[in-house]
């Protein structure tokens, strides 16, 4: 009911056309985007492989060439058959690792090694990418396994971060007897394959329940990416039973 002191309130403005359709091309690309770069990575991937690879292989076994002999084809026709190279450098990749687990194996490694170290440019390329090889690809204890909080850079600051390894050694003698310190690893926003070490006493390091994925989405967000909550669960004899409930 409207009274002299109540103004009824303004009707609502109606969308125009080309605002509804602005409106549902935004809501089309949010959907479409993530999917349409994703497989034009794969394939560009799967392409750069492929013209390493292929190069290597004679001509006469390459995919277009065995599927033109096979269906009798003019042997002008162009066929784009990607994948090959990719499944041929897999298959290298696991014979080589297979072989180097063997002693001629990693007595060719060595000695192949010690050549490039007499080497003075190679050797500071070599051994570079090797470390960083060994760190992305090498499944031991340096990987990280839980994200946490600590305070940081001051008290009543915190700093999403990995834990990864106690301090040992030299580390964990500087920080004196029964400190406990822990390795974190800090990253940046957006780019999170730069950060701190930090080493922090255990005792003030906050465990947290979510995965490192998550943690690492976190931080390439700037925030905006949370992970989804996790159900709480429920203590069955928590709960009244019906026949339990009074009736009102």
């Amino acid at each position: 009911m409207n009274t002299p002191f109540t103004p009824p309130l303004p009707p609502a403005p109606r969308r125009t056309l080309f605002a509804r359709i602005r409106a549902s091309f935004l809501t089309g690309l949010v959907v479409i985007a993530p999917v349409g770069l994703t497989i034009w990575l794969i394939w560009t991937v799967i392409g750069w492989i492929d013209g390493i690879v292929l190069p290597m292989v004679p001509l006469a076994y390459h995919p277009d060439r065995l599927i033109q002999t096979y269906f009798g084809l003019d042997p002008s026709a162009q066929i784009n058959v990607r994948g090959i190279g990719v499944i041929i450098f897999l298959l290298f990749t696991v014979i080589v690792g297979w072989l180097a687990k063997g002693i001629i194996g990693r007595s060719f490694i060595r000695f192949a090694e010690s050549l490039v170290e007499r080497t003075p440019v190679v050797r500071t390329i070599y051994s570079g990418i090797k470390q960083i090889s060994e760190t992305i690809f090498a499944q031991s204890e340096r990987s990280f396994e839980t994200a946490c909080m600590i305070e940081y850079p001051r008290k009543g600051m915190w700093a999403l971060g990995f834990i990864s390894i106690p301090a040992k050694g030299e580390v964990a003698a500087a920080g004196g007897e029964g400190s406990n310190l822990v390795g974190v690893f800090v990253p940046t926003t957006p780019n999170p394959t730069s950060g701190f070490l930090l080493f922090v006493p255990q005792k003030d390091v906050t465990e947290l329940d979510m995965s490192v994925e998550d943690a690492a989405k976190l931080v390439i967000s700037a925030g905006l990416v949370y992970p989804p909550k996790k159900p709480v669960p429920v203590d069955p004899s928590a709960t009244p039973r019906p026949d339990r409930i009074s009736p009102s």
